[in-house]
């Protein structure tokens, strides 16, 4: 079976704190391995590429591969992995790199790991990584005629760095941002005009995730604005919940469904990864 979706990014263990106190420490995460799931949820076949540290629970690649999940694109590292705090505050959420791990850099995919490789594969989402290594990625996948590309970034897009961002902005077709990466003027009272600066290249949808808020999808080529609410029986974990939303709205662009229908698939994606803990 052809590949449908790869998921480049991080493998990440995440000791996670939440804003009563609760704690679960050496969680196997990193937003690609949310994004996969919530694109296998809807049976797509998906691959995974990134490093591998050799401390990134075993048990979390069992799951994946049970679930279909390609692993082929996972490179040792040859050591302890990319280690985080997620320390979740009533404001917002935190990342705090733990010493002696990997950094971002080196736990992050490079050109050389999808060279000659998924020929086949009709998308590749980039899960959040540096923008130089999200950048020479796109570079190298913009000539994969006919595939779908998506961003997510892990800098935020502001006012001094758009200039920077321009030029990956226009070799995706995708881009999906939260409200604490789009840190933009303007963007609570105007979204549509504000979303509509991001807009060159071959950049066709940008998604503001807004959380418990939900969120708006900006058609670049028709102006128009789509909102979407979030839908959850009891939110448990929000960790990863907005790239398993990416991963089920990519699920849906790639079954031929509209904006609508690909948005709802992203909604059930995401309350899976909200109501329970993990991944």
């Amino acid at each position: 079976m052809s590949t449908g979706l790869v998921c480049l990014g991080n493998l990440v263990v995440d000791d996670v704190v939440l804003a009563d106190g609760a704690t679960r420490m050496g969680e196997p995460g990193g937003a690609m391995l949310y994004a996969a799931l919530g694109a296998v949820l809807w049976e797509l076949p998906v691959a995974v590429v990134a490093p591998l540290g050799d401390d990134y629970p075993a048990r979390a690649l069992h799951a994946l591969e049970h679930r279909g999940v390609d692993l082929s694109g996972l490179r040792p590292l040859g050591r302890p992995g990319l280690r985080t705090w997620l320390l979740y505050e009533p404001a917002a959420r935190r990342v705090v790199h733990r010493l002696g791990a990997a950094n971002h850099v080196e736990a992050s995919p490079a050109p050389g790991d999808v060279a000659g490789r998924f020929a086949g594969a009709r998308a590749f989402h980039l899960s959040p990584t540096p923008l130089e290594c999200q950048r020479r990625l796109l570079e190298g996948l913009a000539g994969r005629e006919g595939a779908l590309l998506s961003l997510d970034p892990h800098e935020p897009v502001r006012e001094e760095s758009l200039g920077a961002w321009r030029g990956s902005l226009a070799r995706a077709d995708v881009f999906f941002a939260s409200e604490e990466e789009l840190q933009l003027p303007g963007l609570r009272e105007d979204p549509a005009g504000t979303l509509a600066r991001l807009a060159g290249g071959r950049l066709r949808h940008v998604l503001l995730k807004r959380g418990a808020a939900g969120g708006a999808l900006y058609d670049t080529r028709t102006g128009e604005l789509l909102e979407w609410a979030p839908r959850a029986t009891a939110v448990v974990d929000p960790t990863g919940a907005g790239d398993a939303f990416a991963g089920g709205f990519l699920s849906g662009l790639l079954a031929g469904e509209g904006p609508g229908g690909a948005l709802e698939r992203g909604v059930v994606s995401a309350s899976f990864a909200l109501e329970a803990w993990g991944a």
